[in-house]
C-alpha cells in the first residue's frame, strides 16, 4: 500500500508540476504588470501607472499588498471565511484589503472597470499564518485580467520578489522610496524599493508624481543591451501614445562622437519598427547627473540595467541605479 501511494504521489506531484508549466508558457504570452501598494496615498501611483500601461487585452494587472505574518490575528474562524469567501467580504477588516479595495476604485477612475467583470476567488495557507494568502481575480470578456493580492510574508521586500517567482511579469512597479542607501551601506540592509529594484529579474518603475508630464525620456549608451532596451521602451511608449526623445551622455568632448552615433543608431532602429522619435539629445558630463538633470521634465527616464552584482556595483558603480535614486520623475529600469 505504501508502495502504490508513493506511485500516487509521484504522478499528483508531476501532474501539479505540468500544471504549473502551462500556466507560466501562457502568462509569458501576455504583458504582466506587478503593481505594489503600501496603503500610503502616494503608493497609488503604482496602480495608476500599471492602468496607463494596460491598455491592451493581452495584459494583466496584479495588485499586490504584503502583510507580515500574523499582524496579530489568531482566529481560526477568520481562516475558514476565508478559505470559503471572497476576501473582499470575508476579510473586510483584515491589514490590506481596505488597500486593495481603493486600488479597485483608482483603476475605475482610470478606466478600468474590474468590479463589473466576473470574478473569482481564491485562499492559500502560508507561513502558518491565520489569514495566509488571498487573491480576487477579474476577468474581462476579451480576457483581460486585474487580480488584487494580499501576501502573506516575513518582509515586504521578500513578499513582493517571491510572488514575482508565481508569474512571472514583465514590469515590478514600485512608489517612490523612503529611503536609498550608498552601495556599501546597502551589504547591511537596504529599503524595500531599493531590495526590489537591485534584486528583480524583470524591469522595474519606480513611479513617482509624473503622470502629469509627457513623454518618455529614453537614454542609450549604443551597447547593444541599451538598444534592447530602447526598443523594447520605446513599442511601450508608443502603444500608450508618449513621445520619444531619445538622449546619449558623453563623459567629455572627445566622446561626444560616440554619444552622437549611439543616439542616431537607436532613431534609426526605431524608424526601421516604424515608431516615430519626437526629438534626440546629446550632452557632456556625468552619465547619471546629465540624465537626471535633462530627464526631469518628462514623465518617465528610461535606463538600461547593466546586470551588475551589488559587488560589482559597489566597484564600478551603477549609471541605473544612481538615476533611480536622484531622479525627480518616474524612472524605468529595464532588463
Amino acid at each position: 500500500m505504501a508502495f502504490k501511494r508513493s506511485i500516487l504521489s509521484d504522478r499528483q506531484e508531476a501532474a501539479v508540476q505540468k500544471t504549473l508549466q502551462n500556466l507560466r508558457q501562457q502568462r509569458r504570452n501576455r504583458f504582466r504588470i506587478l503593481a505594489c501598494i503600501d496603503g500610503s496615498d502616494e503608493a497609488f501611483v503604482t496602480v495608476r501607472f500599471a492602468a496607463q500601461f494596460s491598455v491592451q487585452n493581452n495584459c494583466d494587472l496584479i495588485v499586490l499588498f504584503v502583510r507580515p505574518i500574523d499582524s496579530g490575528l489568531h482566529s481560526g474562524g477568520l481562516q475558514v471565511r476565508l478559505a470559503r469567501q471572497n476576501m473582499m467580504d470575508a476579510g473586510f477588516d483584515l491589514p490590506g484589503v481596505r488597500h486593495l479595495k481603493r486600488a479597485l476604485e483608482v483603476l475605475r477612475e482610470e478606466g478600468i472597470d474590474a468590479e463589473s467583470w466576473p470574478q473569482e476567488a481564491a485562499h492559500q495557507d502560508a507561513w502558518g499564518d491565520p489569514a495566509g494568502d488571498n487573491k480576487v481575480e477579474y476577468r474581462s470578456p476579451e480576457g483581460r485580467a486585474v487580480v488584487l493580492k494580499l501576501k502573506t510574508a516575513p518582509d515586504v521586500a521578500n513578499g513582493i520578489l517571491d510572488q514575482y517567482e508565481l508569474g512571472p511579469y514583465n514590469l515590478i512597479i514600485l512608489g517612490e522610496p523612503s529611503r536609498w542607501r550608498g552601495e556599501f551601506g546597502a551589504f547591511f540592509g537596504s529599503g524595500v524599493v531599493q531590495t526590489v529594484t537591485t534584486l528583480a529579474p524583470c524591469s522595474v518603475l519606480v513611479a513617482r508624481q509624473s503622470l502629469d508630464r509627457s513623454g518618455f525620456f529614453i537614454c542609450t549608451d549604443g551597447s547593444s543591451r541599451s538598444m534592447h532596451a530602447v526598443r523594447r521602451s520605446a513599442v511601450l511608449a508608443q502603444v500608450i501614445g508618449q513621445p520619444i526623445t531619445l538622449f546619449s551622455a558623453a563623459v567629455n568632448l572627445a566622446g561626444k562622437p560616440a554619444a552622437d552615433e549611439a543616439v542616431a543608431n537607436a532613431k534609426a532602429l526605431l524608424t526601421a519598427m516604424q515608431i516615430d522619435v519626437a526629438d534626440t539629445r546629446v550632452a557632456i558630463g556625468d552619465a547619471a547627473e546629465e540624465i537626471v538633470e535633462s530627464g526631469s521634465l518628462y514623465r518617465v527616464i528610461v535606463v538600461t540595467d547593466e546586470g551588475r552584482s551589488r559587488l560589482q556595483r559597489l566597484i564600478r558603480g551603477s549609471t541605473a541605479t544612481d538615476v533611480v535614486r536622484k531622479a525627480r520623475t518616474s524612472v524605468l529600469d529595464v532588463r
